[in-house]
């Protein structure tokens, strides 16, 4: 029988190189992948519906479920990324600690960006920063248009204009960017790291109540999976085996041009687990709590799911073996 042939979209991972360059592929399933910079691959998604299978901001996934979107999600979070580092203050403008950014002009990408989405949850819910008394801006518009909650002060970045440029002429206090700004990465003075330890704070984050924050997670067109249910299981599993994969040769030091890989290594393990990416409910269901209580609050979805609802139901099933 020939195999289901999909295209999926995703970013160029070292734990999807299998399925990337072909040395896996899910049982009865012949994937076509193309990989491309996330802003890309999101705005298709969620405009233009262009994949089978996508690597999708999990965010834009939420806003475009609570909207009526064609496809469901997978239990698959293939990039999370812990966001203390890419805080930004002006120097000079008064703010020495977190807190110190209320009542402040703050960059975002756009509202909708998952990065930001944490951060500002973060900085709510650790930190004491009132995210109604801050005036954000936004640099893009937001590929799922929607109406965020009452409360909050948007506005959009006019034409020409870069927050990055804005942050160093004054114009805004401080900005959480989804990448480092161009600031940050040149070293400019008038520019500094809200957290200056930031790996320290992120670890204390952890540590003390937060979470290893999820960035993207899986979608599968609903036609795909009404008429094959199995393909979720499939691409669960092949995802696993592609991670785990990656886990044995990052076991070997040959693999990084990388001095100290082993004590990185050996840190992360203590701190995480065997496995800081886990591809299952359970272990992540405190995290998308967070994300559906932030979304909701700030209006970004009208309903507010139980995590069980975001996921295509049999892609949640353990699979049963035999001892």
């Amino acid at each position: 029988m020939a195999k289901l042939q999909l295209t999926l979209a995703c970013g160029d991972y070292d734990f999807l190189r299998p399925l990337i360059n072909g040395e896996i592929q899910p049982q009865g399933i012949e994937l076509n992948v193309l990989t491309m910079p996330s802003p890309e691959r999101h705005g298709r998604m969620l405009k233009h519906d262009e994949f089978d299978v996508c690597e999708l901001s999990l965010v834009g996934y939420l806003v475009s479920r609570d909207k009526g979107c064609g496809y469901n999600a997978i239990p698959v979070f293939p990039h999370r990324r812990f966001r203390h580092q890419y805080m930004v203050k002006r120097t000079g403008c008064g703010i020495e600690k977190p807190a110190d950014l209320n009542g402040k002009r703050i960059a975002l990408d756009t509202l909708q960006n998952s990065a930001g989405l944490w951060m500002r949850g973060i900085l709510q819910d650790h930190y004491g920063v009132d995210l109604k008394s801050v005036e954000w801006w936004c640099q893009e518009e937001e590929d799922i248009p929607f109406e965020p909650a009452s409360w909050m002060n948007v506005k959009r970045v006019g034409p020409g204009k870069n927050v990055d440029q804005m942050l160093l002429d004054g114009e805004l206090e401080a900005a959480l960017y989804p990448e480092t700004l161009p600031s940050i990465r040149n070293g400019n003075p008038k520019v500094a790291l809200l957290f200056p330890d930031s790996k320290k704070a992120e670890i204390e984050y952890y540590q003390n109540g937060g979470h290893f924050p999820i960035m993207h997670t899986v979608v599968v067109q609903n036609q795909i999976l009404d008429k094959h249910p199995w393909v979720g299981i499939s691409l669960v599993q092949a995802f696993e085996r592609a991670k785990q994969i990656c886990y044995a040769r990052n076991s070997d030091p040959r693999s990084f041009a990388l001095v100290w890989v082993q004590d990185l290594l050996r840190k992360q393990k203590e701190i995480f687990g065997a496995d800081p990416w886990p591809y299952n409910l359970d272990d992540n269901r405190k995290a998308l709590e967070a994300v559906i209580r932030y979304e909701f609050e700030q209006g970004m979805i009208k309903k507010n799911p139980k995590v069980e609802e975001l996921f295509f139901p049999p892609s949640l099933e353990r699979v049963q073996h035999y001892v």
